[in-house]
């Protein structure tokens, strides 16, 4: 369990603050009224997309069905430990297929091949234009590189990986909800989708 905790909140400005910003928009509804909407947008956006989601696929060994990759951090903003796919921002000069290389690599100790990325899909479109590419990536574990892997978060990163069968991600995300962690809405909405679409 997290010792992690939450020690104060206050009001911050935007000349404080290193990766977000507060916006006002005005803008003109489609009955050409003009309304003023507030949201927050991301200062790091080095290119068109902030960052990658990665969904990993674990190839099957003898003992172990195919697996996904989730990771586990204390997230202040809810102030809870949190379930999320491995993810981050993407670097200047970098493409989402390079990062996602990179971020699995420091979240989770894994090398991957990417199958498939999405278009750039919004995170919170009510709040913020921030964004992301959802990558699909291959993990062979028969790989010697894929053996004994350690994984090499970023200075203040501090993340727990868990290996979760594709067929149980649903119900595990389910019964961590009921009791230790927060769900990351969009993994709890693909977790979904694989449930259902399992049955029909």
């Amino acid at each position: 369990m997290s010792k992690a905790k939450i020690l104060n909140i206050t009001n911050m400005n935007n000349n404080e603050s290193k990766w977000i910003a507060l916006d006002k928009i005005e803008y003109q509804d489609p009955s050409g009224k003009n309304r003023i909407w507030e949201m927050c947008h991301r200062t790091s956006r080095k290119g068109d997309c902030d960052a990658v989601c990665i969904y990993t696929i674990l190839s099957a060994t003898k003992d172990k069905p195919r697996e996904t990759l989730l990771v586990s951090q204390f997230r202040p903003p809810v102030g809870k430990l949190t379930f999320e796919f491995p993810a981050g921002l993407i670097d200047e000069n970098e493409t989402a297929e390079q990062a996602a290389v990179r971020e699995l690599k420091e979240e989770t100790g894994y090398h991957g091949v990417v199958r498939e990325i999405s278009p750039i899909i919004f995170s919170d479109p009510g709040l913020t234009n921030a964004n992301m590419k959802l990558v699909v990536m291959d993990v062979d574990r028969s790989l010697k590189i894929n053996q004994n892997v350690v994984a090499v978060p970023d200075e203040g990163e501090f993340i727990d990986v868990f290996h979760i069968p594709i067929d149980d991600l649903y119900s595990f995300l389910i019964e961590k909800e009921k009791t230790t962690h927060a769900v990351d809405s969009r993994l709890l909405h693909f977790a979904y989708g694989l449930c259902v679409a399992s049955k029909i």
